[in-house]
C-alpha cells in the first residue's frame, strides 16, 4: 500500500512538510507491550511503593483518560513541572498515550524563566508539585488564570495524579506520525528567550533503539536501573530504554542527591545501570559511604552532560571497576553523538591532547570536523564538532531563526570544538562560546582546567574569560581545594607556569568552597561570569569582594 499523501502544511518547527506520511510508533507504546508481556514484573520502586509493569500501565491509563476529559487533544503541550517521583513516569506516558507533547522543567528554576519556557510551548495542561506551586502560581498570572492544573501531591489542590490508578476501560495508544513532536526539551541557552528543542516519537524511539545498542546492551528485564538525575532531562531519556526492556526503574525517596542513598540502593536492589553527570559521578565517587555497600550489581555507570576531567575519570574506574560508559550529545542529538564503553575507558590520547577522548561515533550517526565555512577537517586537526543522523532533532519549536543557526548544509552545528585521532575517536577542545580571545589568541578554557586539576589540593576547578580593556578578555580560574588542603594564588601560578605556555595561564586564580550548579547536577560557566559580574569586577584586580576567603558567593 502506498503511503497516505499529505497537503502542504505549517510545521510547529517553522518550515513546510509535503512528504508522504508514515506511522510512527507512539513512545507509549513501550509500556503497552512490556506491561502485556511481563505484567507482574517490577517496574517502578520507590521506599515502600512497588508498582508492577500493569499497575504502571493501568494508572497510565486512567490518568490519560482524565487528560482527554480535562480537554487535553493530539499535538497540544502538558507541562510537567516536579521532582522525581513515581507519578512522574505516569504523567509522561500519559501525556504520550493521548498523542499530547511532554514538557518537562527544571523544578529549581525561578518563576520567571517557567514563565517563559510556558510562552514559548503555549501548555494545555501543567502537572506540578507542592514544591513548584509557585511555578503554576507564576503561570497562571502571566499567561492564564484558567490554565489546567494537576498536581502530583496531595497539598496544594485536590485533583491529584495519585487519584488515577484503575481504569474505567482500555485506551489504545493514540496514532502518531513520523514528525510529530513527543517531547519539548528545553535547552539551556547562552542568551535570549528558552529555545524548545523538538524531539519526535520516531526520533526517540530510534534514540532508545540506539542507547541499547550502545551504552548498555545486556539489559533486560532482570535488571535494576537508579535515578540520580531529574527526570526531566537525560535521566528521563534514559528511563525510556528501560521501560521497553522491562528493566525496573529504581528512584531515590531523596529529592536532592545523598550518595549513601543511592549505595545502600545499589546493594537493595542489585542495580545494573544508573545515568549521572560528572559532578555527580565524583559526588558518589569521593562520599566515605561507597565502601559501606556492595556496588558489584553494576555493569553501566554511565555519564554525559560535561567533559569529565581525565583525574575523575581515572578515581572512579579505581572504585567502581571497568562499568564506566560516557556518551557525548546534546539535546538536538538527544544523547547520540559518540560513545565510550567500558573496555575503551584508558584510550591513549595523541600527542598535544592531554584529555581523554569522549568515544566514538554511535551507532548510525556520522560526525564530522569541519572549519568555518564548513570542509571537513583531517583527522587531529582541530573544528567544530557536526552531526548527522537520525537522532537528529528536526529544528526548535517556532524558531525559524535558531533552526537556520544550528544547521549547515544539513549538518547539526553543536558549537563545540574537537578533533578525531587516527583511530576515529573524538576529542572535545572546548565549546565555542567557551572560548576566550586574549591579546589576540584563542584560549580553550578545557586545557587549563585539566592542567589545574593534575594539582592533588584541587577538587574542582572552572576557568573562564572576563572582560579586560587591554587584552580584550582575561582568563579567571575558580578552585575548591580539597579539605584541609590551602593554596595561594602564586602558588597555583607558579604550578600552572611549569606546565602550560605562559599567555595561557588565568591572570586570575580565586578559591572558593564550591562552584555553583544547575538543577541537573552541572557546572554553569556562565552563572559564575554573573556572580563575577554582580559581586564586583575589576580589570586590574580581577574578583571582588571577598572571594578569595573560601566563601562561595
Amino acid at each position: 500500500m502506498s503511503a497516505v499523501n499529505v497537503e502542504m502544511t505549517n510545521h510547529p518547527i517553522g518550515r513546510a512538510t509535503s512528504a508522504p506520511a508514515h506511522r510512527a510508533v507512539n513512545l507509549a507504546h513501550a509500556l503497552t507491550q512490556t506491561a502485556r508481556r511481563i505484567p507482574d514484573a517490577d517496574a517502578l520502586i520507590y521506599g515502600q511503593t512497588r508498582w508492577s509493569w500493569r499497575d504502571l500501565n493501568d494508572r497510565v491509563t486512567a490518568l490519560a483518560a482524565h487528560m482527554i476529559e480535562r480537554g487535553v487533544k493530539p499535538g497540544q503541550c502538558v507541562l510537567l513541572d516536579a521532582p522525581n517521583h513515581p507519578e512522574f513516569v505516569q504523567a509522561m506516558y500519559a501525556t504520550w498515550r493521548i498523542g499530547a507533547v511532554l514538557a518537562p522543567v527544571n523544578t529549581r528554576l525561578h518563576d520567571s524563566d517557567i514563565v517563559s519556557i510556558a510562552r514559548v510551548c503555549e501548555p494545555v495542561l501543567m502537572i506540578a508539585h507542592s514544591s513548584t506551586a509557585s511555578h503554576v502560581n507564576a503561570v497562571k498570572a502571566a499567561i492564564s488564570p484558567e490554565l489546567e492544573t494537576l498536581w502530583l501531591d496531595d497539598s496544594p489542590g485536590p485533583d491529584t495524579v495519585s487519584a488515577y490508578t484503575r481504569p474505567a476501560g482500555p485506551l489504545p495508544d493514540q496514532s502518531v506520525w513520523t514528525g510529530d513532536a513527543a517531547w519539548y526539551f528545553f535547552t539551556s541557552g547562552t542568551s535570549g528567550p528558552p529555545k524548545a528543542a523538538v524531539l519526535t516519537h520516531d526520533q526517540l524511539g530510534y534514540v532508545v533503539t540506539n542507547h541499547l545498542a550502545d551504552l548498555m546492551p545486556t539489559t533486560t528485564e532482570t535488571d535494576r536501573s537508579l535515578v540520580v538525575a531529574p527526570l526531566s532531562h537525560g535521566a528521563g531519556v534514559h528511563l525510556l530504554p528501560q521501560v521497553a526492556r522491562g528493566a525496573a526503574t529504581v528512584i531515590p525517596i531523596s529529592f536532592s542527591l545523598k550518595p549513601e542513598e543511592v549505595w545502600k540502593l545499589v546493594e537493595a536492589e542489585r542495580v545494573a545501570n544508573m545515568f549521572t553527570v560528572p559532578t555527580i559521578l565524583k559526588r558518589l565517587v569521593d562520599d566515605e559511604s561507597i565502601n559501606s555497600y556492595d556496588h558489584s550489581s553494576l555493569r553501566y555507570v554511565i555519564y554525559a552532560g560535561a567533559p569529565m576531567p581525565s583525574r575523575d575519570q581515572q578515581e572512579a574506574r579505581a572504585v567502581l571497576g571497568e562499568v564506566l560508559v560516557q556518551y557525548y550529545g546534546l539535546a538536538e542529538a538527544t544523547g547520540n553523538i559518540t560513545v565510550l564503553p567500558p573496555h575503551h575507558h584508558g584510550h591513549p590520547s595523541p600527542p598535544g591532547i592531554e584529555f581523554s577522548t569522549c568515544g566514538f561515533p554511535r551507532t548510525g550517526m556520522q560526525v564530522s570536523i569541519q572549519d568555518e565555512q564548513g570542509n571537513k577537517l583531517a583527522p587531529l586537526e582541530h573544528g567544530e564538532i557536526c552531526v548527522a543522523g537520525p537522532a537528529v532533532f528536526p529544528g526548535y519549536l517556532n524558531n525559524p531563526k535558531a533552526n537556520e543557526a544550528a544547521f549547515r548544509d544539513g549538518w547539526l552545528r553543536t558549537g563545540d570544538i574537537g578533533t578525531f585521532d587516527n583511530e576515529g575517536f573524538l576529542y572535545i577542545t572546548g565549546r565555542s562560546s567557551d572560548m576566550f580571545i586574549s591579546g589576540g589568541s584563542n584560549i580553550h578554557p578545557r586545557d587549563i582546567e585539566e592542567k589545574i586539576l593534575t594539582h592533588p589540593a584541587v577538587q574542582e576547578t572552572l576557568v573562564l574569560g572576563m572582560p579586560d580593556p587591554t587584552w580584550g578578555e582575561v582568563g579567571v580560574a575558580v578552585c575548591v581545594l580539597h579539605p584541609g588542603n590551602t593554596m595561594t594564588e602564586e602558588e597555583m601560578r607558579q604550578y600552572l607556569s611549569e606546565r602550560m605556555a605562559r599567555y595561557k595561564i588565568p591572570r586570575h586564580i580565586v578559591f572558593w568552597g564550591e562552584l555553583p550548579r544547575s538543577g541537573n547536577g552541572k557546572i554553569v560557566r556562565r552563572t559564575v561570569r554573573q556572580l563575577f559580574l554582580e559581586l564586583g569586577w575589576d580589570p586590574q584586580l580581577g574578583p571582588v569582594g571577598g572571594q578569595n576567603k573560601g566563601d562561595t558567593p
